[in-house]
């Protein structure tokens, strides 16, 4: 079911649906895997921002089940949809390129990244191959395939952490992942085998303990897009014994120590900044980003940046990572959600 949000006025508007995730179905990532009361707050927080837009009526639609017959009803009735389902179809995250799918085949402009797009990004093995192939530099790292059940000869240094190949949301990496010693990574491969599958790659990367940095793009280079500040983690607050990472604790967990993280604008040399923008462009367009992304880096012992993830369709919600970007530049809450509609809009222009 859907709802107009907006009262009908006599000046020419956009009709705009705004597409989620599914409140009444599970969702693994979250942890209680439900939408609980920080959710809703978010969600809350999100129509309030859109209600201050005057140039778009916004429809909202959350129920997966009658998802395909709610968007038949508006085919050729709406301008465009703000795709922030970024939990996937029915809440898997595993899906979130099926959502773009859907739109493509049901001809719906659309905000973000195409399916191909979030293919791409879901895969970090990929990413890190698109980003060598560009010279731009990553952690050195190796992959565990499923069928390694035995472990192999240890290639890297330690210190080392161990990722999902696929996912988002920092699902699955805590600081028990970050590894000093063999038997640490002996113990994070079978935690993560045990929570994502053994059918599942693994990344063992090199962990690296320099700035912790995003970039975040709103527009579409090379014509009208923006640079948001970029932002460091500080982690002057955490207590010494935990590793410096921006995980499934500092985005999840209010009772954890890693909930302390904050992020200030980064205080880079200026040659590292222009590689960094310059890189982040690149990507965008390779990857066939659109509207708007981040892309996360961390600095190594040399202060050489390499690209840790790309994320299209990044976090949306008003304490992500981009909002606060878009803050250190006094654009509000309302305006950064303004600013990916009208990129969309433009785009589809």
């Amino acid at each position: 079911m859907f709802l107009w949000t907006a009262l009908e006025k006599n000046i020419i508007t956009k009709r705009v649906v705004v597409l989620m995730g599914d409140p009444q179905k599970a969702d693994t990532v979250k942890p209680m895997c439900i939408f609980d009361e920080d959710d809703y707050c978010t969600i809350d927080s999100l129509k309030k921002a859109l209600a201050e837009i005057e140039d778009y009526h916004f429809i909202y639609l959350n129920n997966h089940d009658n998802l395909i017959q709610d968007l038949q009803k508006l085919r050729g009735n709406v301008d465009f949809v703000f795709n922030l389902c970024d939990e996937g179809y029915n809440n898997e995250a595993s899906k979130e390129l099926h959502v773009a799918s859907l739109l493509e085949i049901m001809n719906f402009n659309y905000t973000g990244g195409s399916p191909q797009c979030l293919a791409y990004c879901y895969d970090k093995s990929l990413v890190r191959g698109i980003a060598k192939e560009m010279d731009i530099p990553v952690p050195k790292a190796f992959i565990i395939d499923p069928e390694d059940i035995t472990f192999i000869e240890l290639s890297l240094y330690f210190p080392v952490i161990v990722k999902p190949n696929f996912g988002d949301s920092s699902f699955g990496i805590t600081r028990n992942n970050v590894c000093f010693d063999l038997h640490m990574l002996e113990n994070a491969i079978l935690e993560v085998r045990e929570k994502f599958g053994y059918n599942k790659p693994i990344i063992v990367e090199q962990y690296l303990s320099g700035k912790d940095i995003s970039v975040g793009i709103i527009g579409n280079p090379t014509e009208h897009y923006q640079v948001l500040t970029i932002i460091e983690e500080d982690y002057s607050a955490l207590p010494p014994e935990y590793p410096q990472i921006c995980g499934y604790e500092a985005k999840w967990l209010p009772d954890s120590p890693y909930w302390q993280i904050k992020s200030i604008p980064a205080n880079l040399p200026e040659d590292t900044e222009q590689f960094l923008v310059a890189s982040c462009i690149k990507l965008f367009e390779r990857l066939e980003c659109k509207d708007y992304a981040r892309f996360d880096w961390r600095l190594d012992s040399n202060q050489t940046p390499r690209l840790l993830e790309v994320n299209p369709n990044p976090g949306w919600c008003w304490d992500g990572h981009l909002a606060k970007m878009a803050k250190f530049d006094n654009i509000s809450y309302s305006q950064m959600l303004n600013k990916i509609l009208k990129a969309c809009e433009n785009r589809f222009k």
